[in-house]
């Protein structure tokens, strides 16, 4: 039955899921689709440049041309209105991120990541490229890592 949803998930949800939260689909899906994980950590609707991050980079077409094809997109957001609560569970499972990703707590902190986890680059804080070049950077690791 597990195998039944991860099949169910992989094959017909990650397609149209965009970001998701769950860190454990992420790598079952990154593995699934030989992807690599793009994990960013923000705080959606307080942190200022987490908010242009997404806007200017994350949602620009030349990244999300490359990300639908080779990309798992994982959000840990920090979200401090109580309007964008997120549930205990979530909570427990970002903070569990930050943990082992990102212990100094920065905001945004942008990792791309093997399936397995390996960190391959960090962009900390918001780059100061354009959004083809990010994408190319991460592209340019894409493919090192085929």
């Amino acid at each position: 039955m597990k195998m039944a949803l991860l099949f169910l998930l992989t094959f017909f949800m990650a397609p149209q899921m965009g970001w998701i939260t769950d860190f454990e689909t992420a790598e079952k899906v990154a593995v699934e689709k030989h992807q690599l994980i793009l994990l960013n950590f923000s705080g959606s609707d307080w942190c200022g440049p987490c908010i242009r991050l997404r806007k200017e980079i994350l949602d620009s077409k030349p990244f999300t041309d490359f990300a639908s094809s080779s990309l798992v997109l994982i959000n840990a957001d920090f979200p401090r209105s109580n309007k964008n609560k997120l549930s205990k569970e979530q909570v427990k499972q970002n903070e569990a991120l930050a943990d082992k990703y990102n212990p100094k707590g920065k905001f945004p902190f942008t990792l791309l990541l093997d399936a397995k986890g390996k960190v391959l680059k960090e962009w900390d804080g918001l780059p100061t490229v354009s959004p083809t070049q990010f994408t190319q950077q991460a592209k340019d690791i894409f493919d090192a890592n085929r």
